[in-house]
């Protein structure tokens, strides 16, 4: 069994907060910039490490644009987007059309 037949799953609302806020951690509470460092980059840290990371982004009353950039653009920046992209599987059966608007700011994120 490879690595990636495991999967580490974060639910935002269960394991962090239902409002997610802010960019950064200096703006205040539950900001895409803490969510990453906590969250999203332990999982990355090991490059030979390759299970999935499952998000699963229902459950909160909305998401700021600044939050999910820097959550995910801020990971895609500092590991690279096709990493990242390989990785990182989201589930959302609230808003759809939230996975694509992610993966954007993966694939738009600059080094």
């Amino acid at each position: 069994m490879t690595d990636m037949h495991k999967t580490a799953t974060i639910n935002i609302a269960e394991d962090y907060t239902t409002t997610p806020a802010a960019r950064y951690k200096k703006d205040g509470e539950f900001s895409g910039e803490e969510f990453r460092l906590k969250f999203l980059e332990p999982h990355f840290q090991d490059e030979s490490a390759e299970y999935k990371v499952r998000v699963i982004l229902d459950g909160v009353e909305g998401y700021a644009t600044s939050f999910l950039e820097e959550a995910f653009g801020g990971l895609a920046r500092k590991y690279g987007k096709s990493w990242c992209l390989k990785r990182l599987e989201f589930i959302s059966e609230e808003d759809k059309l939230l996975i694509d608007e992610i993966k954007g700011y993966i694939e738009d994120a600059n080094a």
